[in-house]
């Protein structure tokens, strides 16, 4: 049903797209018109990932002195992560900032980026995506007719539940947990003990309404803005992956755009990189002491349990890295250390 749901969508975009004079032409007085540039992302409008995206679209429609309308979708309006990929592919939306975790779907190498426990630090993770590696694998996108053009931040994930208090790794046992819809992710929390339940973000707060899944996994300030904490009550700071969140430009639309206009585009994607990685964190370690005040339970791992966590998943190394070329996973830890 899933899968006739998204297709039905995709094919309502691609008639929007028919009827939205995306491509630049003239209007009745003779001026060119806008063209037009949907954003759509799933997080809500008050997330530092959207944020980002209006901050992008002032820059962009400001210096391209409107010759570029861009229009933000936040909440999922347009559909989950794998419909808006979708979208990019056919040109029916025009851009999206979304974590990396769907993204494997379509481009496998950027699995690697999803192994647990990869990155100790938002600056680590930083040097790496915004290095050689990162550049390579923004290349890979290119066969999906998508453009890759920086990562932006989704953050550390962190286990919520509303069961109980996860202190240890024996507290993971039988939970029911929301995962992103990735092979990968599936994977860490079975090795954890967990009952790993995939399914888009969209549907999240209504699976944990009704006790579809006892709890999720996701960066603090999904949690706060999603307001996870009306249906869960504790939270364990896990950080078991580091969610990088890509920006990406659908290539049909790319295609569309001047060389000066492209240049545009390019600088203000770095400008709104950078405001929208600061805001993540401040918004991260607002977010904790936010859900303290909501009433949830927030835990913190001993360095020994964390250990534990790290072991447990060494499996899903040794798995992925035979799938995606251990060559290239071999030199992205290379580049951590």
């Amino acid at each position: 049903m899933k899968k006739v749901i998204s297709f039905c969508m995709i094919i309502c975009m691609m008639l929007l797209s028919a009827c939205s004079g995306q491509t630049s032409g003239s209007g009745e007085d003779g001026s060119k018109k806008a063209k037009v540039m949907k954003l759509a992302v799933a997080t809500s409008k008050d997330r530092s990932l959207t944020q980002g995206l209006y901050r992008f679209g002032e820059i962009v429609e400001k210096e391209t002195n409107g010759s570029i309308k861009v229009e933000v979708y936040p909440d999922g309006q347009l559909g989950g992560d794998r419909v808006v990929f979708e979208g990019l592919k056919i040109g029916s939306i025009q851009g999206t900032t979304m974590s990396t975790g769907p993204i494997a779907s379509f481009a496998e190498r950027f699995t690697a980026l999803d192994l647990p426990y990869l990155f100790k630090n938002e600056e680590i993770a930083y040097e790496v995506l915004d290095g050689d590696i990162g550049k390579e694998l923004l290349k890979d996108l290119d066969s999906q007719e998508v453009v890759g053009l920086n990562y932006w931040e989704n953050g550390f994930r962190h286990l919520t539940n509303n069961k109980k208090e996860v202190k240890t790794l024996e507290d993971m046992k039988g939970l029911k947990v929301r995962t992103l819809e990735n092979e990968l992710h599936v994977d860490v929390w079975k090795e954890l003990g967990a009952n790993p339940t995939p399914m888009p973000y969209t549907e999240l707060f209504t699976a944990l309404e009704q006790h579809v899944v006892d709890g999720q996994e996701n960066p603090a300030g999904n949690v706060t803005t999603g307001n996870f904490y009306e249906v869960q009550k504790y939270l364990t700071k896990t950080k078991h992956i580091y969610n990088a969140s890509v920006f990406m430009i659908s290539k049909k639309f790319w295609d569309t755009l001047s060389d000066e206009e492209k240049e545009i585009v390019t600088k203000a994607a770095e400008e709104a990189k950078n405001y929208q990685r600061e805001l993540n964190q401040k918004e991260s370690a607002e977010a904790f002491d936010l859900l303290k005040e909501k009433g949830m339970t927030i835990t913190e791992l001993t360095p020994e349990e964390e250990q534990k966590f790290l072991e447990k998943v060494q499996p899903v190394y040794k798995k992925y890295s035979s799938q995606i070329g251990e060559e290239f996973v071999n030199k992205l830890l290379e580049s951590v250390k």
